[in-house]
């Protein structure tokens, strides 16, 4: 199963991401808008932090961790690119997730997302797992 895949959208960038599970969905969701941000490859797991983070519902569940994902990113500079769900509800998450601290010698940033939006937002599960859509505000 692939991870995940780029959705064309009008001066935006959007995501489908896809998972056997919820956790394995919201994982995958987290790391390709870091795959966006830079190259993956060149992220190593220096440093872990925990999150956790509670919503009224999945979606907002959804939005929520990307947007502090992204807030981690833009307020500290840190890159990550794996994240392990421990807990995953319809209204609460926990996570340990696993980077390091842009270095501009390594790490090419390809593209600053503004945010993370509901445009366009699904959380659905098929016969296959799980799908995630999500569109960024570039």
């Amino acid at each position: 199963m692939k991870r995940y895949e780029l959705l064309d959208h009008t001066a935006d960038i959007g995501i489908r991401a896809f998972g056997r599970d919820l956790q394995e969905a919201f994982g995958n969701a987290a790391y390709a808008m870091f795959d966006i941000i830079t190259y993956n490859e060149e992220i190593k797991e220096k440093q872990s932090f925990d999150i956790q983070i509670t919503a009224d519902h999945i979606e907002d569940l959804l939005i929520t961790w990307l947007d502090e994902l992204l807030f981690k990113y833009e307020t500290e500079r840190f890159l990550f690119k794996e994240f392990k769900i421990k807990d995953l509800s319809d209204t609460n998450l926990n996570a340990t997730i696993f980077g390091e601290k842009v270095d501009l010698k390594k790490h090419e940033i390809k593209v600053e997302i503004k945010n993370v939006t509901y445009h366009q937002l699904k959380v659905e599960k098929t016969a296959d797992g799980w799908e995630l859509q999500v569109i960024f505000d570039l």
